[in-house]
């Protein structure tokens, strides 16, 4: 059997970010990432179809070290609209952040990253299109996030009072 990758036609290509996006919502980013990548072998620049990529490989952030943050930075740095390089990177940072919290990190090791999350949606915001305010819908469930964590207050009136941060 010949085990080669079959390419996608050029007019599939709408089709193939339809079935992508579908398979996103039934949370089954694998697949979403394999589609995604036979339209970017047919389409390099084929920005819904990095956005979607970028996205399905957030999907599979568990938290550990072996979560392929870096790449997913990558491709959204090669988006072509600065608003959506911004707002992705800060959903990029956001969902480790949330992965990291999942596994129990230390709250002072996630916030770090939170906080990047919303320097990124901060900067999405200033030149953000009119209507559009996904950045500050992200960034207030940062700071909700932030401000559910216990440990988080525990930890500031530590450093209040002298005390040397958490190992």
């Amino acid at each position: 059997m010949d085990l080669k990758l079959k390419t996608i036609s050029q007019s599939g290509i709408p089709e193939a970010i339809a079935r992508a996006e579908h398979y996103r919502y039934l949370n089954e980013p694998e697949e979403t990432e394999s589609i995604c990548r036979d339209i970017i072998a047919v389409e390099p620049q084929n920005q819904a179809a990095l956005r979607l990529l970028a996205m399905a490989i957030t999907d599979q952030f568990t938290g550990r070290e072996s979560d392929r943050y870096v790449e997913a930075l990558g491709i959204v740095e090669t988006l072509t609209d600065a608003h959506k390089r911004f707002y992705y990177a800060g959903i990029i940072f956001e969902r480790r952040a949330k992965a990291q919290l999942r596994i129990g990190r230390p709250p002072h090791n996630v916030i770090v990253l939170f906080e990047e999350a919303m320097r990124h949606f901060a900067e999405a915001d200033k030149i953000r299109p009119p209507g559009n305010e996904n950045a500050s819908l992200r960034w207030n469930r940062c700071v909700r996030i932030i401000e559910s964590i216990p440990k988080l207050e525990h930890e500031a009136e530590m450093f209040e009072a002298g005390d040397s941060p958490p190992a």
